[in-house]
């Protein structure tokens, strides 16, 4: 019988969102570079937003259609983030 293991990737992040430090949930269920990342970040009001992300040209990008416009915005940290993940785990 043969073991296979599959790392998940799981970390939190503090990102300055709209003027504020919120703190940011990243999920992936496996190892790879492909697939969907789930994000999850609390709103002013303690709403829990979950957004999922995946890699599309060579950039991680906001895949969840109606999101508020502060973490529309800050696509961009998201994938430095990300990337940044991949990079201290290889």
């Amino acid at each position: 019988m043969e073991l296979k293991f599959i790392k998940n990737i799981q970390f939190t992040r503090l990102i300055k969102v709209d003027g504020r430090l919120k703190e940011f949930n990243f999920r992936k269920p496996n190892g790879r570079e492909d697939g969907q990342f789930t994000v999850d970040v609390i709103d002013g009001r303690g709403n829990r937003i979950i957004f999922n992300m995946e890699k599309t040209e060579n950039n991680w990008k906001i895949i969840t259609a109606t999101l508020p416009t502060w973490l529309l915005e800050s696509e961009e940290a998201f994938n430095e983030i990300i990337e940044e993940e991949f990079k201290s785990i290889a």
